[in-house]
C-alpha cells in the first residue's frame, strides 16, 4: 500500500507492450522490368493475350498457265530463248518488290550461266519465292528439278503468271507502283449520298 497520495501520483504508469516491428514490404520500382517472382517470393500472374486459332490454308492454287504453254505469249518466249537474263531480271525485281533491280539480278544470272553453267540454282530460288507469295502448287515436280530440266519453260511460266496478275514486266516494280497511283488518281471520288430523313406521323 502506498503511504501517501503524493507517492501514488508520482508512481509511473505501466506502459503497454509494444507490437513487434514488422519489416516493410519491398516493392520493385515502377521502371524495373517485370520479373517471374516479386521480391517477396510470390509468383507473379501474367495476363496473356488470347491467341486466335489459325485456320488451315486452302489447297494451293494452280498456275495461271501451264509449264509448256510458251506459245501463249510469243514475245516472252522469244525473249527468254535469246536473253534469259532479261526475263529472269524482270521476274526477280517483281518478286523482290523493288529491293533488287533487273540489271543486277540479270547480271548475276549471266555470270552464273557463263562461269558455272548452273544458273538454275539461282532461278529456282525465285520460283519458290513466287509460289510462296501467290500460294501456288509445286508442279509438275520440285522447283529445282523444273529449272534444271526445263529452264526456259520455267522462266516463261513465271513471267506469264506475273503478267496475268496485272504487272507490266517491262517497267519494273516501281514503274508498276507509279502506274497504279496514276490510275487511282484518275478515278472520280466516291459520291457521298445525303442522309435520308425518316418521316413519321406528326401529331
Amino acid at each position: 500500500m502506498y503511504s501517501s497520495m503524493a507517492e501514488l501520483q508520482n508512481e509511473p504508469l505501466p506502459s503497454a507492450p509494444s507490437a513487434p516491428a514488422q519489416s516493410p514490404r519491398i516493392t520493385p520500382p515502377s521502371s524495373a522490368p517485370p520479373l517471374p517472382f516479386d521480391l517477396n517470393d510470390q509468383p507473379l500472374t501474367t495476363t496473356s493475350v488470347p491467341v486466335m486459332p489459325m485456320t488451315l490454308p486452302h489447297s494451293p492454287a494452280p498456275w495461271s498457265t501451264g509449264l509448256c504453254d510458251c506459245c501463249d505469249d510469243l514475245s516472252s518466249c522469244s525473249l527468254t530463248c535469246w536473253c534469259p537474263c532479261i526475263t529472269f531480271g524482270r521476274i526477280a525485281e517483281i518478286v523482290d518488290r523493288g529491293s533488287s533491280s533487273c540489271g543486277v539480278s540479270g547480271t548475276l544470272y549471266s555470270l552464273m550461266l557463263c562461269l558455272m553453267g548452273c544458273s538454275c540454282l539461282y532461278s529456282c530460288f525465285y520460283r519458290s519465292r513466287l509460289r510462296g507469295q501467290y500460294f501456288l502448287e509445286e508442279k509438275p515436280c520440285a522447283d529445282c528439278c523444273v529449272h534444271f530440266c526445263c529452264e526456259v519453260c520455267a522462266l516463261c511460266q513465271e513471267y506469264r503468271h506475273l503478267q496475268n496478275q496485272g504487272f507490266d514486266m517491262s517497267i519494273g516494280w516501281y514503274g508498276n507502283v507509279h502506274k497504279q497511283r496514276r490510275l487511282a488518281a484518275m478515278l472520280p471520288p466516291p459520291a457521298i449520298m445525303p442522309p435520308q430523313l425518316q418521316t413519321g406521323m406528326n401529331r
